[in-house]
């Protein structure tokens, strides 16, 4: 991917709609301040580049058999 296509900017409504979210969802977040946004005027703008950052940041890798037995040799 480009840096171009990286550095779109997108409404809530679109924001809303690339992550799959309702526009309340996404109006919560800037709320929190739980992701980066821009005000431009009145105007509120994410990049697609942060909105891919928060989803990353939720992350949360399969449980394996490995992982499993490294947790209970840590804790014992």
């Amino acid at each position: 991917m480009t840096s171009a296509r990286m550095d779109e900017h997108y409404s809530v409504e679109e924001s809303a709609d690339y992550l799959g979210t309702s526009v309340r969802f996404i109006r919560r977040l800037i709320a929190d301040r739980r992701i980066t946004f821009y005000k431009l005027g009145r105007h509120v703008r994410l990049k697609r580049v942060d909105l891919e950052a928060f989803v990353q940041a939720g992350k949360v890798e399969p449980i394996t058999a490995e992982s499993v037995r490294r947790d209970l040799r840590r804790a014992g």
